[in-house]
């Protein structure tokens, strides 16, 4: 097992989490399995259950496919207590967890109690005996290109030492005007080298991280919310003006237990559109809050967090100001952060082409997640979300904006909006924010659609009330080319969300209707299923268009179409009106789509199975290798793709609407996150396909 990589530092607090975490991402594109090995750990047992934060990170990835305990080598005591037999248990332990994978990320240590070049050395050595290449990462904080082509230097001397090879080299919090004088003073040492930058936010303890330090307890506000970063800290111990001339965004408030009109004004602040959105409000001293007070902020329903501690004033502001934040997988902001930064300033896919990791001809669910986001990445397209103030929605919105999926519209009160995006803890300071009520855009809209659909006796003043409808104004900025793409119906109907594409939208030439697909994402490999989610009931003519959609929309997507028209029956096995329904169909097919590979009718259990296939079609290219599925109704296709989502454990991606001029897309009412951050990537997707 020769895919492995070991990443290591010369020092600590060089972010080489940030790289570990954005390689693993890069594995997780290529391979199946990905194991991850930390040959030596360092418990925290003040938090995180006194587990190794970094590797409690990086096994918590979809991608790995073990726990937490299987990843560990030795403790630091170990090391201390006999270095060699230490080393012969990390050689054992590593080989262990690499017979079970086709890629191993080895994260070497993090220099909290050894002196850092013994500890280096350390490190190589275990390097070299695993026989993993080196990605060196080194600390950049304001340190010059010459600076850092030094340590350079002395680390590849050190690994030549103890028998090891450096594979690349990174530079990580960089400043923003040294990245290119970093990267071409690394590239001297003849492997990939590359610069990425400081990233303040990545650096940022969260509300959590400040409690341990200062003995806090959380009196009040929404535990959720403890995940959010900290910028800063302030102390309040002013009048309450100039309280509020000094807050700024992320700011932990600290104030004295007996100020309970500080605490208020700074909660009133924080729920004001026209001040900053702070993270915490530290009550030190060991003052309670008055019970009127406290009755007054649990009436408000306020979910900021308030903590207490017993410190006072100054140790507070002290041991808070200490504290440094960590990247962990109780931090989404931080991690999506690190990936997107990664993947902007690092060529991960010529990173691991150096490393020689072959790419898996398999395509897990993971795999087809990244694919989506990555093709959305390359040519960002602007969708509007009419949603905008839904908490799924708004967290989804925070993710795509940090992973520079798209450029995003959110439709609403943008007070409101503001306000539940400060409540919930996520940042969409980065999207358009639309009110349609409001809107200049809304008689502009009205006069193009009373224009469009006048024929049906839609008049003015009706036009007007319509196109303040979210759904009828994110379908008219998608249709006037103020958006790309609109997703919708996370709280919304099926038929709330596609009227006004029908409307307005309509199909193509030559499509006679619109229909959906589910992608079937299974162990190894994606399927595509249609329809399921719109035609209740399709003619032989729609569902042939349904076919040549789907078998289209499966080629976007990079799955190679061999369509099954499914029935009851498999070839001419059985009679009956509906089996009828499917022949005709797929002779349509054939005659329209002449080079599509189609079989039909056939029965599921025929179309993907190769043993059966070869009794009962023993000469079609189809059966037992079909990757595009066409249902003859709706109830089949639904409850199909419901029962082997849920009895195969598969991830169903959809539904997708094929067959209108500009996409627009539908949730289910009961979608997760991760299924809105998936549709507007292929939303972005169809956008990019249909210019």
């Amino acid at each position: 097992m020769g895919n492995s990589v070991y990443i290591a530092s010369v020092e600590g607090h060089t972010g080489k989490s940030t790289v570990a975490l954005g390689v693993l991402e890069e594995l997780s594109r290529r391979v199946e399995r990905v194991a991850v090995f930390r040959p030596i750990v360092r418990p925290d047992t003040a938090t995180h259950g006194g587990r190794d934060y970094v590797l409690d990170l990086l096994t918590s990835h979809d991608a790995v496919p073990m726990t937490y305990e299987d990843g560990v080598g030795v403790t630091y005591d170990e090391v201390h207590a006999d270095p060699d037999a230490a080393l012969d248990t990390i050689v054992r332990r590593y080989h262990e967890v690499a017979e079970h994978a086709d890629a191993v990320l080895i994260l070497g240590s993090d220099y909290t109690d050894v002196g850092t070049p013994t500890e280096f050395s350390y490190n190589a050595k275990i390097a070299a005996n695993l026989g993993a290449p080196v990605l060196l990462v080194l600390n950049g904080y304001r340190r010059t290109p010459r600076d850092l082509r030094a340590i350079t230097d002395m680390a590849v001397a050190e690994l030549q030492a103890n028998h090891g090879s450096l594979f690349a080299v990174i530079a990580n919090r960089v400043d923003q005007d040294q990245l290119d004088p970093a990267a071409e003073a690394l590239a001297g040492a003849d492997v990939p080298a590359y610069a990425i930058p400081e990233e303040p936010l990545l650096n940022q303890p969260s509300v959590a991280d400040l409690l341990g330090p200062v003995n806090g307890r959380l009196l009040s506000g929404d535990p959720q919310l403890l995940a959010r970063e900290v910028t800063g800290v302030m102390v309040a111990a002013m009048t309450m003006p100039n309280v509020l001339d000094r807050l700024f965004d992320g700011a932990a408030v600290v104030t004295a237990g007996d100020r309970p009109e500080v605490v208020l004004g700074v909660l009133m602040a924080h729920a004001s559109r026209t001040f900053p959105q702070i993270s915490a409000v530290v009550l030190n001293g060991g003052f309670a809050l008055p019970d009127q007070v406290q009755r007054l902020i649990e009436g408000l329903g306020a979910t900021l967090p308030i903590v207490a501690t017993d410190l006072g004033t100054q140790a507070t502001s002290a041991v808070l100001s200490a504290v440094r934040g960590r990247l962990t997988k109780d931090a989404p902001r931080k991690v999506d952060t690190a990936l997107a930064l990664f993947d902007k300033h690092v060529d991960s896919r010529a990173l691991l082409d150096e490393l020689a990791v072959a790419r898996s001809k398999a395509v897990t669910p993971l795999m087809f997640e990244h694919r989506l986001l990555d093709q959305a990445v390359a040519d960002r397209k602007h969708i509007v979300l009419p949603e905008g103030a839904e908490e799924r929605i708004l967290r989804a919105a925070d993710v795509l904006l940090r992973r520079g999926v798209a450029d995003l519209t959110l439709l609403g009160d943008p007070i409101a909006i503001s306000a539940k995006a400060a409540a919930i803890g996520v940042d969409v300071g980065a999207a358009r924010l639309i009110d349609p009520d409001h809107d200049e855009l809304a008689e502009r809209f009205a006069a193009e659609y009373h224009q469009l659909r006048q024929h049906r006796g839609v008049d003015l003043d009706r036009a007007r009330e319509l196109v303040r409808d979210v759904s009828y104004f994110g379908t008219m900025m998608v249709q006037l080319g103020l958006a790309d793409g609109m997703v919708s119906g996370s709280v919304h109907t099926t038929a709330h969300t596609i009227r006004p594409a029908l409307e307005v939208v309509k199909t193509p030439p030559g499509v006679s209707v619109v229909s959906s697909v589910f992608f079937m994402c299974l162990q190894n490999q994606v399927l595509v299923y249609g329809d399921c989610a719109v035609n209740p009931d399709p003619t032989a003519e729609q569902l042939a268009d349904i076919a040549i959609s789907s078998a289209a929309t499966a080629v976007a997507f990079g799955v190679e179409p061999r369509v099954a028209m499914l029935s009851y029956s498999t070839g001419s096995s059985g009679t009956g009106t509906d089996v009828e329904k499917v022949s005709a169909a797929t002779a349509l097919v054939r005659e329209r789509a002449p080079h599509l590979p189609v079989e039909g009718p056939i029965q599921y259990d025929a179309a993907i199975d190769a043993a059966v296939a070869r009794t009962k079609l023993p000469d079609s290219p189809v059966a037992g290798r079909a990757t595009v599925f066409v249902f003859p109704d709706l109830n089949t296709g639904n409850n199909t793709y419901k029962a082997v989502q849920r009895s195969a454990n598969a991830v169903a991606v959809g539904p997708v609407l094929q067959g209108l001029r500009k996409p627009v897309n539908d949730l289910s009412r009961g979608a997760t996150v991760r299924d809105i951050v998936n549709t507007v990537a292929i939303t972005a997707i169809q956008a990019q396909l249909g210019e």
